[in-house]
């Protein structure tokens, strides 16, 4: 994936374009005339919702963004419009693909997707395969996909990143990006593939699973564990009660409790006479008891219809009542009838509406003659069930009179319903306990799945090859870090011929001096930052050139020579100059710089493109050959300075 071209809209619906080459692209000239947004768009353009161009020029005239990326057989064009009403993001796009796609004019521009869609699509297109960062289990963060978005860390060096001491790539300083670096590193340089992605999700299911099942097991024989002291506190109490002879030490108290589960009182009570008698007793109360029950529910049933019925009388008396003032309108002199007040003369009560009542006070007189029939019978109803529950209650009093008076008389049998009730107790909690056991077959099962479970993980764990990953990420950074050591010792910073590593886990650039390894942060001087920077990044995209990896073939580097002038005015008063460029800057070191750029597009790494945003200017051809388009002066700029503002702009 390459830049092919950049596009920009002017308010008026004017179009500036910029392309660009495989190979080495320079554009140098003076200050504010735009270079160094020129990595903002392109980044707008991949799908970042955040629009980060800076206010002023670029921000006031420019209405819509667009940029062409090249891809092996096809091309895609990216547009997004700029953020109305002073909003720092918009995620509407317009995308277009062909082989060859043909640049839109201001009337064709229309978003037709989102940021969301381009990111997808980019992400195919590159060839990032679907993927899961490895994030360890024990902790928070969950794992995600890795993206184009992704990538960006690797794509550009920005002025104020480009020699840094601190910071090696791009937004490594915002929250949690060195994480998202050292998650997708692996991903995107090829160490973990699709099939590892899928045996990673595999083996953290299995995981999950063995460990529901430990649980389990844990459980079950824990409360077997549980269950022999229960065991043997309800054995003693079965003792007690004479259910059981007590027990000796080799005793299996579970076993033993067995034998009690279906235990029923003994035969042997109904010898006592007085007990078959007393049992003929309870029979009869509990029999009483369900007819008194009934009756009562007879009673109160009566009850609640009489109230019902006697609520209905009276409003029926008060409807009657009021329907029977019809009969108070006047008579017809002629005729003697009653005369409808509202009807035409000589209608009488014949109209639709007088018959109506008529007819509803015909039938409350009916219902009313009903109900009131029925009441005497209710009224007796009532009184029969209620002499029935009395006679009921009385023969229960009696009864039960007579069978407190048995088992008083009889005190042996008192203490063996006494005993019985007590080995019932004891009985049914022996049954809730074996009930509530676990089946031997539940304890096997669980070994027996765990045990499958094991075999499991350790099968994925081959497959996923955790140290054999470990040992893949070690290669590749020993050869990214051999070119590091070749791309500083080219650019004769300090340390030259001293290995050098680029260190993933801090996310620096380590100088390893014999006895006292030194972090690009603690060495000293903008040029050694400078040279660490660029011997990191194009140590990476080598290694992704080399290896096929999902990056994007192209770097973006803005203002790497500032470094080599005297002071940060000497620089920008350069203006893309080769004169002022060879007065103050350290010709030697800004020629080797540019010599290590054109060698690396031209022999190690070919048809990679190299983007750098200059004040320098050389005048070797080569470097003329570089150059996108002549130096940018004002005019020439990014932004003609004739488009007009945007309407809400204007003074």
């Amino acid at each position: 994936m390459r830049i092919k071209s950049i596009h920009i809209y002017s308010h008026d619906h004017r179009r500036r374009d910029l392309s660009f080459k495989e190979g080495l692209n320079v554009i140098t000239g003076r200050s504010s005339t735009g270079k160094s947004a020129l990595s903002e768009i392109i980044e707008y353009c991949m799908g970042v919702s955040e629009f980060k161009v800076p206010e002023g020029v670029i921000r006031d005239k420019v209405s819509w963004f667009a940029v062409i990326y090249r891809f092996e057989g096809e091309e895609v064009l990216v547009a997004k419009q700029a953020p109305s009403n002073g909003a720092q993001s918009a995620s509407a796009a317009m995308i277009r693909r062909g082989t060859n796609i043909a640049i839109p004019p201001f009337e064709g521009l229309e978003a037709n997707t989102d940021d969301t869609a381009v990111r997808v699509i980019l992400s195919k297109l590159l060839g990032i395969p679907e993927n899961r960062t490895l994030v360890p289990m024990d902790q928070s963060r969950v794992s995600y996909a890795a993206q184009i978005n992704h990538t960006l860390f690797y794509l550009f060096q920005k002025q104020g990143l480009i020699a840094n001491k601190d910071q090696l790539f791009y937004r490594q300083n915002e929250p949690y990006i060195p994480l998202s670096i050292q998650d997708t590193f692996p991903v995107l340089l090829g160490i973990d593939s699709p099939d590892r992605f899928t045996y990673q999700s595999k083996l953290r299911a299995a995981k999950r699973d063995l460990s529901l099942a430990q649980k389990k097991l844990d459980s079950l024989e824990g409360a077997i564990a549980g269950a022999q002291i229960s065991a043997f506190k309800l054995h003693s109490e079965a003792v007690a009660v004479g259910l059981l002879a007590p027990a000796t030490s080799d005793d299996d108290f579970i076993e033993k409790l067995r034998a009690i589960e279906f235990w029923a009182p003994l035969d042997s009570q109904q010898s006592f006479g007085e007990t078959h008698e007393i049992t003929e007793l309870e029979a009869q109360i509990q029999k009483l008891r369900q007819g008194r029950r009934e009756i009562q529910f007879k009673l109160d049933s009566t009850r609640r219809y009489s109230a019902q019925a006697g609520g209905f009388v009276d409003e029926a008396i008060e409807q009657r009542d009021r329907l029977s003032s019809i009969l108070a309108f006047p008579k017809k002199r002629s005729t003697g009838e009653w005369q409808w007040p509202f009807a035409e003369e000589n209608l009488g009560l014949d109209v639709p509406v007088a018959s109506a009542l008529l007819s509803e006070l015909a039938s409350l007189d009916q219902e009313l003659e009903a109900v009131t029939g029925e009441r005497p019978k209710i009224d007796d109803f009532i009184a029969v069930l209620e002499q029935e529950s009395r006679i009921t209650t009385e023969a229960i009093q009696n009864l039960e009179a007579k069978l407190v008076a048995l088992i008083e008389a009889d005190e042996r049998l008192e203490n063996l319903r006494d005993r019985a009730v007590a080995s019932a107790r004891v009985v049914g909690r022996v049954s809730l306990f074996l009930e509530s056991l676990a089946p031997d077959r539940e304890v096997s099962d669980a070994e027996n799945e765990i045990y499958q479970l094991k075999g499991k993980v350790e099968k994925l764990k081959l497959e996923v090859g955790d140290d054999d990953r470990e040992e893949a990420i070690a290669s590749v950074l020993n050869n990214i870090s051999k070119d590091v050591s070749r791309y500083i010792d080219a650019l004769e910073a300090e340390f030259a011929g001293t290995p050098s590593r680029f260190d993933l886990r801090k996310l620096t650039v380590v100088i390893d001096r014999p006895g006292r390894p030194v972090p690009m942060a603690l060495s000293g001087g903008g040029e050694n930052h400078l040279a660490y920077h660029v011997a990191a990044l194009l140590a990476i995209h080598l290694y992704s050139s080399k290896n096929g990896c999902p990056i994007p073939s192209f770097l973006l580097i803005d203002q790497p020579t500032q470094v080599y002038f005297p002071t940060e005015e000497k620089y920008k008063e350069a203006d893309g100059t080769v004169e002022r460029t060879e007065a103050d800057a350290d010709m030697v070191a800004v020629r080797r710089l540019f010599n290590l750029f054109l060698e690396y597009v031209r022999e190690e790494n070919p048809g990679f493109q190299l983007i750098i945003t200059e004040h320098a200017n050389l005048q070797e051809d080569w470097f003329q050959e570089a150059l996108v388009e002549p130096t940018w002066s004002k005019p020439p700029a990014l932004v003609p300075e004739d488009w007009p503002e945007a309407e809400g702009l204007r003074i």
